[in-house]
């Protein structure tokens, strides 16, 4: 029996192309859309982009100042449930911030770490307060189950800061 190249090539290609095709198609139509959609119509999202991989999903958003982030998790979750099923979700906020909210933040960084590595989530609220009263900048805080965000304002720009509830457990390397 002898085998002819031109159809076994031919039939390669298509199967192939129909294979990754479908898959392209069924990732496009299936999950990326509908999450996109969900993501798009949250109110205060400018821009969105999607990647989806195996063990996550990274929504970048272009969010305008006072943009409620807790509730965008909170609907990406609830709507987007079966799409995201199992992965996790990681928000990276576009930073518009400028001078005025980096000093702001350098100066309540070690004062909110504190409160994170304490689990003292109100003395967050009470510092940026505090530290509120004597600048432009304004201060938004919300929390999740999972995360605490920090919004800060003031008239040029924003700056979003997403602090994880759950610190990152350390482990022993093989080689130490």
């Amino acid at each position: 029996m002898k085998i002819r190249i031109i159809p076994v090539v031919l039939t390669v290609i298509i199967s192939g192309g129909l294979l990754f095709g479908g898959w392209f198609t069924f990732r496009q139509v299936a999950q990326q859309t509908p999450l996109e959609n969900i993501v798009n119509h949250y109110e205060g999202i400018n821009q969105s982009t999607l990647e989806i991989s195996p063990n996550e999903v990274v929504v970048k958003i272009d969010v305008e100042p006072g943009t409620k982030l807790s509730g965008l998790v909170q609907q990406i979750n609830s709507e987007g449930k079966s799409i995201i099923d199992g992965r996790t979700l990681k928000l990276d906020v576009v930073d518009h911030s400028n001078d005025a909210l980096d000093d702001f933040w350098d100066e309540a960084l070690f004062p909110v770490a504190e409160a994170m590595e304490n689990r003292r989530y109100t003395q967050i609220v009470e510092k940026l307060q505090e530290m509120e009263q004597d600048s432009t900048v304004q201060v938004t805080t919300e929390m999740d189950d999972k995360n605490v965000y920090v919004g800060l304002t003031d008239g040029e720009g924003s700056k979003f800061i997403i602090l994880p509830r759950e610190p990152e457990v350390l482990e022993v390397w093989n080689n130490a």
